[in-house]
């Protein structure tokens, strides 16, 4: 790699209230998405429509969550981390109010659309900062600890979730949703300083935002790392778009006990996250990317075989979920970190890149799934292994070798 993309380690251990700041704001998406999915069956009864209706406003929120990062990611790049992250946040705090008082299904649609707008900014610029901050080994291992910070947010979310719903209808958890955005946004304000590098400032004087973009855009490598993690969260957003109806509808698990589920199989992810890191000492991000997204094929083809012949029935579909949703652990924090350490004078435009495709094959996948419903796994566990097909197809013939940063 080139000198104008490598720089110096300016921290190489996370300190950890740093470490829960960027969690937290990681942690927007995930909360957005998870904390409601209990309140799917009551969002389709209330606002009158059916359980494919109910699942566009997930894919809307996923599209959202894809074209916002092309704005923030660039912007960072060119005025600093802070402006465009605080933006983010004022605008997820108002459209989740709006949210709260949705009318329709069509207006709830838009809505969390907007509200994905702010939301994504949390993510992206995390995931900037930590490559502003961390070197590049480091960078995977920080991606695998703040896997276990916004791990908490699929374990919690949908249990919170369903709380709220014992107590109040499903407007309420929108209005939760805002309250933590206020809370999050006021420490960003207060505490987390500017982290852009010069080379970065430096650099982004030099050319547009469209440059930029279409320059990482052409990598070959970051587009193959950022495929290749994309399937992985097309597989998650499939599983997360189809479990609700599937567990909730078709073999009545209340919705209570749908959020225990949902929090086992997010424990699996996390405790593979942190073995990550810890194995992440010997072998490259690369390396252990190939056996979460290898091993997770071989896990998706078992639970379509065990979905097409009905076989251990709701066990059947239960445990190769939660193995599959562990090799994510694997698969997801060293896909992005792969991608984030190519072009580092790039770093904003990068993470929104990545994280736009991720988030693009994740709402076509989720549309696809509500498309193809019968009420069976059969589309859920054919989505998710038709994915990580093409995930390792494009790690294989795409990326091919790993680049020499992440060889070394």
């Amino acid at each position: 790699m080139s000198s104008e993309t490598s720089k110096p380690a300016r921290q190489v251990s996370p300190g950890a209230k740093l470490t829960l700041l960027l969690g937290a704001l990681t942690a927007f998406g995930p909360m957005s998405i998870d904390m409601y999915l209990p309140s799917l069956p009551s969002i389709q009864a209330e606002l009158g429509t059916d359980a494919a209706g109910a699942e566009l406003t997930l894919s809307a929120f996923l599209l959202g969550m894809a074209l916002g990062q092309v704005f923030y990611g660039p912007l960072s790049d060119r005025v600093g981390r802070r402006p465009p992250l605080l933006i983010g946040v004022i605008v997820f705090v108002s459209v989740s109010i709006g949210c709260a008082f949705a009318q329709s299904i069509e207006s709830l649609i838009l809505l969390r659309f907007l509200q994905a707008l702010g939301a994504c900014v949390g993510q992206v610029l995390a995931r900037t900062v930590v490559t502003d901050i961390y070197d590049r080994r480091e960078a995977a291992r920080m991606f695998s600890l703040l896997m276990l910070v916004m791990g908490l947010a699929p374990i919690l979310a949908p249990m919170f979730g369903g709380w709220i719903l014992s107590v109040a209808s499903w407007r309420g958890i929108f209005v939760v949703l805002a309250s933590f955005g206020v809370v999050i946004g006021t420490i960003v304000m207060l505490r987390l300083p500017e982290s852009r590098p010069q080379h970065v400032a430096d650099h982004a004087k030099t050319e547009s935002p469209f440059r930029a973009i279409l320059s990482v855009a052409t990598n070959r490598q970051i587009v193959g790392y950022a495929v290749a993690g994309g399937m992985n969260t097309a597989s998650m957003f499939t599983y997360i778009a189809a479990s609700p109806d599937l567990l909730i509808k078709t073999y009545g698990i209340p919705p209570q006990y749908y959020g225990m589920i949902f929090g086992m199989n997010a424990f699996g992810l996390i405790a593979a996250s942190q073995v990550n890191r810890a194995l992440l000492k010997r072998h490259t991000s690369h390396h252990m990317l190939q056996v979460g997204i290898r091993g997770g094929l071989a896990i998706a083809l078992g639970l379509l075989v065990l979905a097409l012949t009905g076989f251990g029935g709701l066990l059947g579909i239960l445990v190769p979920l939660f193995l599959l949703i562990t090799c994510m652990g694997f698969a997801l924090p060293n896909g992005m970190a792969s991608a984030m350490t190519i072009d580092l004078k790039r770093g904003g435009t990068t993470s929104a890149f990545v994280g736009s495709v991720q988030f693009v094959l994740g709402a076509i996948a989720s549309a696809v799934v509500g498309t193809l419903h019968d009420g069976t796994a059969i589309p859920m566990a054919a989505v998710i292994a038709g994915a990580l097909v093409l995930g390792n197809l494009t790690l294989t013939f795409v990326v091919g070798r790993p680049p020499a940063i992440l060889a070394e």
